[in-house]
């Protein structure tokens, strides 16, 4: 099992399938490495020789930020505008729909559970 960015890749999957298996690279950015390393993007993970794995593993600490790196840069980005008292950050510090969804009704997704109220019984 090939080790990339601090995660075990499928062995029987395709390198581009298995690629989207690290935080921060998707479809496009997979086929994007493979593409500018020239592999196959239909060979398997197995058949990679341990210089292409390591031919990956330098293409993505070179220029795509990843898993842990890219977990706190967005932490720290929600944080910043947290500290900022802007209306994301007071979106984000209740709990709230960001991006002007409606509240009224939905929003359970970031509400969290719905909360009974007291007094509805008959």
């Amino acid at each position: 099992m090939a080790r990339i960015a601090g995660v075990n890749i499928p062995t029987n999957k395709r390198v581009e399938i298995a690629l989207t298996y690290i935080h921060g690279i998707g479809p496009s950015k997979a086929k994007e490495i493979t593409g500018k390393l020239g592999i196959a993007p239909a060979r398997r993970v197995q058949d990679l020789s341990d210089n292409e794995v390591l031919q990956i593993r330098e293409a993505i600490d070179a220029s795509y930020t990843v898993e842990g790196d890219l977990r706190r840069q967005v932490a720290m980005n929600i944080k910043r505008l947290m500290d900022l008292a802007c209306y994301r950050g007071l979106r984000h510090r209740k709990g709230l729909p960001v991006r002007g969804q409606r509240t009224h009704t939905n929003a359970r997704t970031r509400k969290g559970k719905a909360k009974p109220i007291a007094g509805k019984k008959k």
